[in-house]
């Protein structure tokens, strides 16, 4: 199977559960870790920062994104990052389902993207189902959040410190909690 044949079955939410699939993902797995091992285990000036990303992600990233490792990823290559992101320390991206993060998009520490999650009758419990994490333009998300497969959060969104984020969170709005919860709209003269 080809990095392209997952991406592709992947975008349909199909079972991951085949020998060919669990091998190509063993394999991105082994090199996520050795470009992460690199990122995490030195100094790295920002620029030297974006070429690891985007060798990681095996696309550029914008001059613009900004890093303060240490970064995990078990996949990398189904991470889609916009112009003026940070991404702050000790976050980390299950990305196997995608995970794409607009334009202006603030990530606090130690925030978790996971995009997978396992089916729940115990003998098939190893096979894993995939959806992607959107955030729009502007979002912000709060340390300790974890985002979970399948969620949407429009722009502007703000994800508080510490929320578990089960389904999409509007535009303009503020959710926190665990589960996350609507708290609130953001006023106009609040948003960019």
């Amino acid at each position: 199977m080809t990095l392209d044949e997952f991406l592709n079955h992947v975008a349909t939410g199909g079972a991951l559960n085949t020998s060919e699939i669990y091998r190509l993902m063993d394999k991105m797995s082994d090199e996520a870790r050795r470009v992460t091992c690199e990122i995490n285990n030195a100094y790295h000036s920002q620029e030297e920062l974006r070429a690891l990303m985007s060798h990681l992600l095996g696309k550029p990233v914008d001059e613009t994104f900004k890093l303060f490792p240490p970064f995990y990823t078990d996949f990398g290559k189904n991470i889609t990052i916009g112009r003026n992101v940070f991404i702050n320390a000790c976050c980390h991206f299950q990305d196997h389902g995608g995970v794409t993060i607009g334009d202006g998009c603030l990530i606090g520490h130690n925030v978790v993207f996971a995009t997978l999650d396992h089916d729940m009758a115990p003998e098939k419990r190893s096979v894993m189902y995939p959806a992607p994490i959107r955030l729009g333009k502007n979002v912000w998300v709060g340390s300790n959040s974890t985002i979970l497969r399948g969620v949407t959060v429009g722009d502007n969104a703000i994800i508080a410190a510490g929320a578990v984020v089960t389904k999409d969170v509007a535009a303009n709005t503020v959710v926190g909690g665990v589960p996350a919860r609507y708290i609130r709209n953001i006023d106009e003269g609040e948003r960019q």
